[in-house]
């Protein structure tokens, strides 16, 4: 039913095809769950056969909604904010709707500006990383759309609010590189900023292993970066040469941090993992293929975004005046071993993962 002046397919027409209810096409086309296989089989079948495609623009009209969502992310060119919005499109387009990307530089007046999008009608929802902006910040202004936030920079906040534990997962690294033997086991990636929340509970987290580990915690292993390019990370790299005593071992706040230290130990002829291990944290595609390759804490990208979309789809679904209280949702994280901490995985690109 398609070409020039042809009735567009319509569900009632694709529900005839396929033998079933108009109620059952409509939970395939909104790709709900409790839907028999072979009832969706045969459903999407029919919709193919008669190229069926979904009047957005009247859904939403019907709706009141724009189909349209927000990602409001610090820095685009971040290999971890990249893949997390790739997944977070992925997941909103099951959805049938539409990212609008931003970026906010970590910047208090930009995520403002992000959130005054509220009051425009042409967004249903924000998913956003808020670097500098807190809970007055958060709360000021807004009206009732769905808000989920992602980080560290809000806990207990206005709105429902996706982490992976950052506590344990630098507890996590620390005891690799302690089981690994080492001793003088440095950090790169401190920072004293009112935004630097991430850093915060991973420094946390990096002295409660060494204490657990029974090892000593010493603050000249402690190197503070600016922010976490890798620049950042082979700078802290020099500094930490050039002590008396240099780590043995190096925790990285973030993988661009541990790849630019990675460069250093290479250029000065320092050997990974024999004489310095590295672990980094976001298990971004970079490390796979550095050398060596980088071990790594990688948050579960797909699963923060399918639970931020979830949630978002949730507040929209809910009945006015029936919303739950905000709700903190800790996503997975893993360690995966490569190169810069194991030899035995030279030539094992994805590494071995451990819980």
């Amino acid at each position: 039913m398609t070409g020039a002046g042809a009735r567009a397919t319509r569900l009632e027409d694709v529900a005839v095809r396929a033998g079933v209810s108009v109620k059952t096409v409509s939970n395939v086309v909104h790709r709900y769950a409790h839907v028999a296989p072979d009832t969706r089989t045969r459903v999407e079948a029919a919709l193919a056969e008669l190229d069926y495609r979904p009047n957005v623009t009247a859904r939403n009209l019907r709706s009141g909604r724009s189909g349209i969502v927000a990602l409001a992310l610090p820095e685009l060119d971040f290999p971890y904010f990249a893949e997390l919005a790739r997944h977070v499109v992925h997941a909103a387009r099951e959805c049938g709707w539409t990212v609008l990307l931003d970026q906010t530089d970590g910047d208090r007046g930009r995520e403002q500006l992000a959130l005054d999008a509220f009051g425009t009608g042409m967004i249903d929802g924000l998913i956003m990383s808020p670097l500098a902006s807190g809970r007055t910040e958060l709360t000021t202004g807004r009206i009732a759309t769905p808000l989920v936030l992602l980080g560290e920079r809000v806990f207990a906040g206005p709105a429902d609010h996706v982490s992976i534990d950052n506590v344990a997962a630098a507890r996590d690294a620390v005891a690799h590189l302690a089981g690994g033997g080492r001793r003088r086991i440095a950090a790169i990636g401190t920072q004293g900023h009112r935004s630097a929340g991430t850093a915060r509970l991973r420094l946390r987290g990096y002295r409660a292993q060494l204490r657990a580990s029974d090892l000593p915690t010493d603050d000249e292993l402690v190197v503070p970066t600016d922010s976490y390019h890798r620049g950042d990370g082979a700078g802290a790299m020099v500094a930490l040469l050039e002590l008396a005593e240099p780590p043995d071992a190096v925790f990285a706040f973030n993988d661009l941090l541990a790849l630019g230290a990675l460069r250093v130990l290479n250029e000065r002829g320092v050997r990974v993992p024999d004489d310095v291990a590295v672990v980094g944290i976001d298990d971004i595609e970079d490390g796979r293929y550095s050398t060596p390759s980088l071990t790594s804490i990688g948050p579960d990208k797909e699963q923060i975004a399918r639970l931020a979309v979830g949630l978002l789809r949730e507040r929209l679904e809910a009945a006015p005046g029936t919303g739950a209280p905000p709700r903190e949702v800790t996503a997975r994280h893993t360690l995966v071993v490569r190169e810069s901490t194991d030899r035995a995985q030279v030539g094992l690109s994805g590494g071995a993962r451990r819980s």
